[in-house]
C-alpha cells in the first residue's frame, strides 16, 4: 500500500463510526481548549506585570543606595565604607556594561509662584545626562549644562499649590481643587522654610531667629508623565542644588541656630545614584558587582523576574488542570483504536492474507489516531479562541462599565501556544494509538479471519 491508499482507508474508517469518531474528537477539542484557555490566562496575567512595571520606569535602570543592610561575611558595617560619592561613581562608570551613571541629591522645600505655595522634593541632577534616563519633556526645554536658577517640573507639581494665606475651604482655588499655576511664565522662589508666605507664629521657629532667604527660580520645563515618582518631584542642576544647600547651612550657622538638618550628611556623599546599563541581559550581572562593592541597589528587573517566576508556576498549574481533560480524550482515543481493531479483525486478517506489509497497517491505525488527535486539537483551537474572544469582551465591559476602568485582556493566545497545543493534541494522539496499531500488526492472519466479528 502507498501514502495514499493508508490515508484513504484510515478516512473511510474514521467515517465508518461517524458517532464515535464525534465523541472522540469532541473529548480532544474539550482537552485541548482546556489547556490553551488555562495557559493564556497565565500568559495575560505575565503580560500585564510587564505592562505594569513598563510603565514605572525603564528595567535597565539599577537604583543604587549608599547603605548595605547585610554584607555577606560580616557582621557590622561602617555608613563610611558604602558612601555614594564621585569616586564611587567613578567605580560605577567602570563596570562593563554600564552606559551611564546619574548621581543625585534632593531636598525638601517650598517653591513659591506669587501668592501660591507647594512644598515638594527639589532633586539635584546632571543636567547632560536626563535624556539617557528617559526625561521626557512636554512643554519647555529640559536642563542645560549652564543652567543656575532653571527648574523642571513633573506632570502633577501643579496640584500641590495652595495660597497659603487664605482658609483651608478656599484654599484651592475657591475650593475648585486644582489651582491653576504657570510654572513657566511666573517668577518663582525656593526657600528651605517651609513656613515661608504664611501667617507666622514664634512657636513656628521655636525661636526669634530669621529664616533663610529664599532663592530665585526659573521654571523652564514641564515633564511628560511617565507613572513614577517623576510625575511629583522638581528637578534642578546638581550643582545649583549644592549652593543653595551650602547658602542655608551657612546662613542657619550665622544665626546660631543649633540644629542637625542631615544636610551636612548629604555634602558628604550622594543620597542616590542611578546607573544605566546597556543590554538589559547585563542588569542582573552589573548588580551583583554593585552589591560586591557594599551598596545596596534594586531595580524593576528583580520585581520581573519575581513576577515570571510566579507566572511560570501559575501557567503551570493552570496548565495541568487543563492537561487532565487532554489526559482522559487520550484514553478515548486508545478506547476507539481498540475497538475498532476488534470490528476490523477479519479486514486485518484479510489484508495480511493479501501480502499487505505489517508496518503499513501499523501505520494506517496510527495514522488514524493522529489524525484524530489533529482534528481535535484544530477545532479546540478554534474554540480557544472564541472562549478567549468571550471572556475579554466580558472583562471589558465589567472593567469598563461597572468600575469604570480601563479594559484590558485576561485571555492571550499567541500564535506559538496555538501551534504547540496543536502538535501536542497531534502527539498524544499518536501517543494513545500507537499501543493498538503494535496489537493490529501482531495479530495472527489466521485467528483473524476465523473471527466472527
Amino acid at each position: 500500500m502507498n501514502k495514499r491508499d493508508i490515508l484513504q482507508m484510515s478516512l473511510v474508517n474514521m467515517l465508518r463510526r461517524k458517532a464515535r469518531t464525534f465523541l472522540t474528537v469532541t473529548g480532544v477539542i474539550i482537552g485541548t481548549s482546556s489547556i490553551v484557555v488555562m495557559m493564556s490566562l497565565g500568559m495575560a496575567i505575565d503580560k500585564t506585570y510587564q505592562e505594569q512595571l513598563g510603565r514605572m520606569g525603564s528595567l535597565n535602570i539599577i537604583e543604587v543606595y549608599p547603605f548595605a543592610p547585610y554584607i555577606e561575611g560580616r557582621t557590622s558595617y561602617s555608613s563610611n565604607e558604602v558612601r555614594l560619592d564621585d569616586q564611587t561613581v567613578q567605580q560605577f562608570k567602570a563596570i562593563p556594561g554600564v552606559e551611564a551613571v546619574m548621581p543625585l541629591k534632593s531636598t525638601y522645600m517650598r517653591v513659591v509662584a506669587g501668592r501660591m505655595v507647594a512644598d515638594m522634593s527639589v532633586i539635584g541632577i546632571q543636567p547632560e545626562l536626563l535624556e539617557a534616563f528617559d526625561f521626557e519633556i512636554e512643554q519647555g526645554r529640559l536642563l542645560q549644562p549652564g543652567d543656575k536658577e532653571a527648574i523642571i517640573f513633573g506632570k502633577y507639581v501643579t496640584n500641590f499649590f495652595y495660597n497659603p494665606r487664605l482658609s483651608p475651604e478656599q484654599r484651592w482655588s475657591g475650593g475648585s481643587g486644582q489651582p491653576q499655576v504657570d510654572l513657566l511664565s511666573n517668577n518663582l522662589l525656593i526657600t528651605s522654610d517651609l513656613f515661608y508666605g504664611e501667617r507666622r507664629r514664634s512657636s513656628d521657629t521655636g525661636n526669634d531667629s530669621k529664616p533663610p532667604q529664599p532663592h530665585e527660580a526659573k521654571g523652564v520645563g514641564m515633564l511628560k508623565e511617565s507613572g513614577t515618582e517623576k510625575d511629583y518631584q522638581a528637578y534642578m542642576n546638581l550643582t545649583a542644588l549644592e549652593e543653595i544647600i551650602k547658602a542655608d547651612e551657612r546662613y542657619q550657622r550665622s544665626q546660631s541656630q543649633d540644629r542637625t538638618s542631615g544636610r551636612s550628611l548629604q555634602q558628604s556623599g550622594y543620597e542616590q545614584v542611578k546607573v544605566k546599563v546597556a543590554d538589559i541581559e547585563q542588569v542582573e550581572n552589573v548588580q551583583e558587582q554593585i552589591r560586591n562593592l557594599g551598596f545596596e541597589s534594586h531595580s524593576l528587573l528583580d520585581m520581573l523576574n519575581s513576577m515570571k517566576e510566579y507566572s511560570r508556576t501559575l501557567q503551570a498549574i493552570l496548565g495541568g488542570i487543563g492537561a487532565v481533560s487532554l489526559l482522559v480524550a487520550a484514553i478515548g482515543i486508545t478506547n476507539t483504536m481498540v475497538m475498532s481493531i476488534y470490528e476490523r479483525t477479519r479486514e486485518i486478517g484479510v489484508m495480511k492474507v493479501l501480502g499487505a506489509d505489517l508496518k503499513d497497517i501499523g501505520r494506517m491505525f496510527l495514522l488514524e489516531a493522529g489524525l484524530i488527535g489533529f482534528l481535535g486539537g484544530g477545532l479546540g483551537i478554534a474554540f480557544s479562541y472564541l472562549v478567549s474572544f468571550l471572556l475579554n469582551h466580558l472583562s471589558a465591559g465589567f472593567m469598563g462599565g461597572m468600575m469604570g476602568g480601563t479594559p484590558g485582556q485576561i485571555s492571550i493566545i499567541t500564535p506559538l501556544l496555538a501551534i504547540g497545543a496543536m502538535a501536542f493534541a497531534t502527539l498524544i494522539g499518536l501517543i494513545a494509538g500507537y499501543l493498538p496499531a503494535r496489537r493490529a500488526m501482531h495479530l495472527s492472519a489466521l485467528d483473524a479471519l476465523r473471527t466472527d466479528i
